[in-house]
């Protein structure tokens, strides 16, 4: 059995450097010790004793074994404002910070979706309406940082209880075409019998556009008939959102 330190597969732990022949380590990198002390730190007080950049740090560890993180950490930070805009980054722009690698860009776009399918999970088969917040967590980290509009339709039973999650249409920076012929014909194929709408802005301003307005409004008047209610239309922007019905727009 392999001594402690010694399996890949541990906590954010990289494999030693391999030594020439006849060649001897006399010393550590400076930043080996300071990985110990964040691990034994973040094992010991969790998650909530450690800063953003820490966090990040220690997600680097494994993508980039032999180099100080600290650096990169902090540059991703200053790049993009905070650890959710880092996660929610396009990969190609992750790498244009300097030091970050496609591995490294990978991996933390890797994080971002087992984030994302945490956050489905909170929701998924749950009466959505009695988890609303839960519901805005899971919106806001799938869209609020993606760099073109999405439309996406939340689709329930009869016991507004999630059936299926499917982004429907991806447009440009700011304007996704939708069908309402679509939209309807979906819900019928699923037997759902209620949705909610949710797109994303990616200008980072939530508020609805009078096109928004009038497109939920054709929605609602072609599902009404069919017995499928629109219960909202959400708009996700970087910081915040706006809710239609919330703004008794519909």
């Amino acid at each position: 059995m392999a001594a402690d330190g010694d399996d890949e597969r541990g906590f954010f732990n990289e494999q030693p450097l391999a030594l020439k022949p006849g060649k001897q380590s006399t010393s550590k990198p400076h930043h080996a010790g300071h990985r110990d002390r964040l691990r034994q730190r973040f094992r010991e007080a969790g998650a909530g004793a450690i800063a953003d950049y820490e966090l990040l740090e220690l997600l680097l560890f494994r993508s980039i074994p032999r180099a100080d993180t600290k650096a990169r950490a902090k540059a991703l930070l200053k790049r993009f404002g905070s650890l959710a805009e880092v996660l929610g980054a396009p990969e190609h722009l992750l790498r244009e910070v300097d030091d970050i690698g496609e591995g490294a860009a990978l991996d933390l776009k890797v994080v971002a979706a087992a984030a994302q399918r945490m956050a489905r999970g909170e929701i998924k088969g749950r009466e959505i309406l009695s988890s609303w917040t839960q519901v805005l967590d899971y919106c806001h980290a799938a869209m609020a940082f993606e760099d073109r509009e999405q439309f996406r339709i939340l689709f329930l039973d009869k016991k507004n209880a999630l059936i299926a999650d499917e982004v429907q249409q991806t447009g440009t920076v700011d304007h996704t075409p939708v069908y309402p012929r679509e939209v309807v014909r979906r819900a019928l194929e699923l037997s759902a019998t209620a949705v909610i709408l949710v797109h994303n802005h990616p200008s980072g301003d939530p508020t609805p556009s009078r096109a928004d307005i009038e497109m939920t409004k054709t929605i609602i008047a072609s599902a009404k008939p069919l017995g499928i209610s629109v219960h909202d239309h959400i708009i996700i922007g970087k910081k915040g959102h706006a809710s239609m019905k919330g703004l008794m727009l519909i």
